[in-house]
């Protein structure tokens, strides 16, 4: 599977080793960056994640930051994408059977480097349901402002 990954500052260590065990599990990641721990803006690289997804150049993506909050608000301002946040497998496994989630977001403050394996295992591993989830799917990128 084709799977962007970004962060902010805070996570860049767990993003290059999270990417890495990616590769080795052979899948095909674009590392969106950033490169180095100096302070950047979250938005910024959720709003590159959320481009790389919409455009459908990646199948799905990892967004990483201290808490996780900050980055998943800036991926769903693009109505494309449906990032969920998850700290444990199952919430990661359900947002994709039930909500069709394309992006997983995590907080490297909050999250081990094996339970964010284990979930993004779990994100990679489900498929989405369907059935009387898909209608509500569908209203998710078609707002009724």
């Amino acid at each position: 599977m084709k799977i962007a990954i970004a962060s902010d500052h805070a996570a860049v260590d767990l993003k290059a080793e999270l990417a890495d065990w990616l590769r080795a599990e052979g899948h095909a990641v674009d590392d969106l960056g950033p490169a180095t721990a100096d302070r950047v803006d979250y938005p910024d690289y959720g709003y590159k994640l959320a481009k790389a997804v919409a455009s459908g150049a990646v199948e799905r993506g990892v967004a990483l930051c201290g808490s996780g909050i900050g980055i998943s608000i800036a991926v769903n301002r693009n109505p494309a994408c449906r990032c969920a946040l998850a700290g444990e497998p199952l919430s990661a496994a359900l947002s994709r059977e039930h909500n069709d989630a394309n992006v997983l977001a995590m907080g490297a403050r909050l999250i081990g480097v094996d339970m964010a394996k284990a979930c993004i295992t779990a994100f990679l591993s489900t498929e989405f349901g369907g059935g009387r989830h898909g209608p509500r799917v569908d209203k998710l990128s078609k707002p009724a402002l």
